[in-house]
């Protein structure tokens, strides 16, 4: 029985390799625009902001193993960043 790294692997490669048929910058491009508008639309606009957690998170797991550790330190601390953004516009202060 395949172990669940294996399956979701074998489950992410038609995204992946849609992903790599794009232009480098585009990806790039997208999670950027949408952690704008997760960061100035008010109200709902950290839904936006967790479509962009889930994206880093994937890609975080699917590049692990590969990973040194300054690899696997830097992409956890911008994932940690993005769940704080994320935080702090879904619970704004009042």
């Amino acid at each position: 029985m395949p172990s669940l790294r294996e399956r979701v692997t074998e489950a992410s490669l038609p995204a992946v390799n849609a992903l790599n048929r794009l232009p480098r910058a585009v990806p790039f491009l997208v999670v950027l625009a949408l952690m704008v508008a997760g960061i100035f639309v008010p109200g709902w606009g950290w839904l936006f902001l967790v479509l962009v957690l889930a994206f880093l998170g994937w890609t975080l797991y699917l590049a692990w193993p590969a990973l040194d550790m300054n690899g696997r330190l830097g992409r956890v601390a911008v994932l940690l960043l993005a769940v704080a953004i994320t935080i702090t516009q879904a619970v704004p202060r009042t």
